[in-house]
C-alpha cells in the first residue's frame, strides 16, 4: 500500500533552515504528483510547495515563495523541501502528499498523506 514517511522536522531558530525528506513506497511514484503541506493546531492544512512528476513545474504558496524550494529524487523515490529563511509562522506539522499526475498545483487534489513531522521555528 502507498506509504509516505516524513522526517527531518525539528526545533529551529528564526532565520535557519531545516530540510525534510519524505520517502515514498508502495506506488508508481514517477506517474504521481507530489507536495508538501503544513498544518497548524487549530488550522486547515494547507499547500506548501508542489512538483510536477517529471519536474515540469513547481508551485509555492505565497507565504514561503523564495524561501522554500521543492524537489525530488524519483530514482529513490524521495521527496525533499528545503526551507530557508524559517519564521515563526513556518512552525506547524509538515506533512508529505501524493496525488493524481497533472494540475498538481490544485491542493485539493492530493489522497494519500504522510504521519507529519513537527517543525518549530523559536525567536
Amino acid at each position: 500500500q502507498v506509504q509516505l514517511v516524513e522526517s527531518g522536522g525539528g526545533s529551529v531558530q528564526s532565520g535557519g533552515s531545516l530540510r525534510l525528506t519524505c520517502a515514498a513506497s508502495g506506488f508508481t511514484y514517477s506517474t504521481f504528483c507530489m507536495a508538501w503541506f503544513r498544518q497548524v493546531e487549530g488550522k486547515e492544512r494547507e499547500g506548501v510547495a508542489s512538483i510536477e512528476s517529471d519536474d515540469s513545474s513547481f508551485a509555492y504558496a505565497d507565504s514561503v515563495e523564495g524561501r522554500f524550494t521543492i524537489s525530488q529524487d524519483s530514482a529513490k523515490n524521495t521527496l525533499y523541501l528545503q526551507m530557508n529563511t524559517l519564521k515563526s509562522e513556518d512552525s506547524g506539522t509538515y506533512y508529505c502528499a501524493a496525488g493524481p499526475s497533472s494540475s498538481c498545483d490544485e491542493w485539493s487534489r492530493y489522497t494519500r498523506w504522510g504521519q507529519g513531522t513537527q517543525v518549530n521555528i523559536f525567536s
